[in-house]
């Protein structure tokens, strides 16, 4: 990641407006033990409170990385019933980084939030909808399965 996405301009312009980095070696103790740190890279999304709310490990290219940035952001409005602004980033993947890897996760966290939001259980099914015409085999459409029953 070093050599390709770290260095990329989009990651460094998200990464200064969004986050506040900290780089930790592998066996930088007592940190890579607090944090379960066992391959590199490991991305964590912490909240302010120092929670973890998103993990991703192994290589991630620029457009994977800003994209699951911007799942860790998500969760962390969707841990703490922010609905609204865990949807304002959710919308983001799938408008921007509808490729990415993060977008099937983020269509299922962005149902349940719309029907945390709104109460409406419809968006649990659409979730589940939109899940299974573009990501049939995915984890996130087996999760969501059971919204197909509302």
């Amino acid at each position: 990641m070093d050599a390709v996405t770290y260095p990329d301009t989009e990651v460094i312009s998200f990464i200064n407006e969004h986050m506040i980095p900290l780089r930790v070696q592998h066996d930088t103790e007592p940190t890579a033990t607090d944090f379960n740190v066992k391959r590199t890279p490991t991305v964590v999304t912490l909240d302010p409170e120092g929670n973890e709310h998103h993990r991703t490990v192994g290589f991630l290219g620029p457009e994977d990385l800003i994209a699951s940035l911007l799942l860790g952001i998500a969760k962390v409005y969707f841990d703490k019933d922010q609905f609204g602004d865990a949807l304002l980033s959710l919308n983001k993947i799938l408008s921007e980084h509808a490729n990415s890897d993060s977008a099937p996760e983020a269509i299922f966290i962005k149902g349940v939030s719309e029907f945390k939001s709104f109460n409406n259980p419809n968006k649990l099914r659409d979730a589940y909808e939109r899940l299974k015409s573009q990501y049939p085999d995915n984890e996130w459409t087996k999760h969501a399965y059971p919204y197909s029953l509302i």
